[in-house]
């Protein structure tokens, strides 16, 4: 197995590896073209698409963006990325349809040892984020590795989402606790 096969089955792989380390650099090369962009600029889809391959045409990240690889990123239809947003892909960050997330957020896979001795080497392992369909991550909300979100939650803005929230839920602080059921 690859240390980029390694990244994305959720195993510790070394992130100097050569074929990481270029699509790193890939994506930090288009992710500075795209900051001096808008979404009305005539380039903005053909390098968003470059970027975040198979993005929806009803889907927009709006720049300032910066990801680690980008290819690791599937968005839904209808989804909306605002101002200032961080997204390390290493593990594959899914939103599904209808989903805001807003200005400032970070969607962060990397997870690295907790043995000080093991955090010395090069490596660290990437756990999948997964954002269901209809959700609203209010501005500043970190995800962290590993977290799955419902359908249908609201994420108040701020909060450090460490662990799984259900469907219909709206979530709040740090660490992010749910705080009442959504009705629908």
């Amino acid at each position: 197995m690859t240390e980029f096969e390694k990244m994305r089955s959720k195993e510790f792989y070394n992130f100097y590896d050569p074929e990481v380390y270029a699509s790193v650099v890939r994506a930090n090369q288009l992710c500075s073209k795209l900051q001096s962009l808008t979404i009305p600029h005539p380039d903005y889809r053909s390098l968003i698409n470059e970027l975040v391959p198979g993005i929806p045409e009803s889907s927009f990240i709006n720049p300032p963006f910066q990801c680690d690889h980008g290819h690791g990123i599937r968005l839904g239809e209808n989804v909306f990325v605002n101002y200032g947003c961080i997204m390390l892909d290493g593990g594959l960050i899914t939103i599904g349809d209808n989903t805001q997330i807003g200005p400032g957020c970070r969607l962060v896979t990397p997870n690295h040892p907790m043995n000080y001795l093991e955090r010395r080497k090069p490596q660290e392992r990437c756990l999948p984020i997964t954002i269901g369909d209809d959700c609203w991550l209010g501005a500043g909300v970190v995800v962290c590795p590993g977290v799955k979100i419902g359908n249908r939650c609201v994420i108040g803005a701020g909060s450090v989402v460490v662990k799984d929230i259900p469907d219909d839920s709206l979530a709040v602080g740090n660490p992010a606790h749910v705080v009442r059921t959504i009705p629908h």
